[in-house]
């Protein structure tokens, strides 16, 4: 309840100082029109990357390895679309509970430019105590958003002093083997990903136990 709490005033706080910028905001939509709320990805999305995290190191997809992760791509100066999106993460992980801790947040930034390690450092905490921030060179996002299929561009405003980044807006849901395996829509409810990450633990957990007699 008091994530949740922090969350709201944290987002009201946002969306208030960047009013004027969130007017002009567009959130584009993938070309894929299939359903998403935990579907299943029947296209190839995700893959291999190394990118810096907030803590300044250099990290591989591997760090992800033998748990699940959700990712987001968004970037710090985001008026109110990305803080919504990684509270959302950080209620969902409340939302499972104990299974949480088998969950990886990360937010992948779409803003190198702007969001350095540090800049990263300062804002990830805000959201959750494990959310990890990832940022590269312009051709590391470039190249982990094409392989995510993410549209991202810079957007400016002759009658601002800073510029907003277009992109689209989904979580990424990925297996222990870092396959994608679901994506969710802007606006799914916590409670929505928690029951879908939960259903695809247990059919791990079940195939796993068929397979070789006892839960991994």
């Amino acid at each position: 309840m008091q994530r949740k709490l922090f969350i709201f005033v944290f987002t009201i706080v946002v969306v208030v100082f960047f009013l004027g910028a969130w007017l002009n905001l567009r959130v584009v939509e993938p070309v894929e029109s299939t359903p998403v709320g935990g579907m299943a990805v029947n296209v190839s999305i995700g893959g291999p990357f190394e990118l810096t995290n907030h803590t300044g190191a250099r990290v591989t997809d591997e760090f992800l390895r033998g748990s699940y992760a959700l990712i987001y791509f968004g970037y710090t100066f985001c008026p109110d679309i990305c803080p919504t999106g990684l509270g959302d993460i950080a209620v969902t992980l409340d939302e499972l509970g104990d299974d949480g801790g088998h969950v990886i947040p990360v937010m992948i930034t779409i803003d190198p430019e702007r969001d350095t390690p540090e800049v990263l450092a300062d804002y990830v905490p805000l959201f959750h105590e494990r959310l990890v921030g990832l940022t590269g060179t312009e051709a590391d996002i470039k190249d982990i958003a094409e392989k995510y299929r993410v549209f991202y561009r810079r957007f400016e405003d002759p009658n601002l002093t800073f510029y907003l980044m277009d992109h689209t807006s989904f979580i990424y849901l990925l297996d222990p083997k870092g396959r994608t395996v679901s994506m969710f829509r802007y606006g799914t409810s916590p409670e929505e990903m928690a029951g879908s990450i939960r259903k695809h633990m247990l059919s791990r957990a079940n195939t796993y136990q068929t397979q070789f007699g006892s839960p991994p």
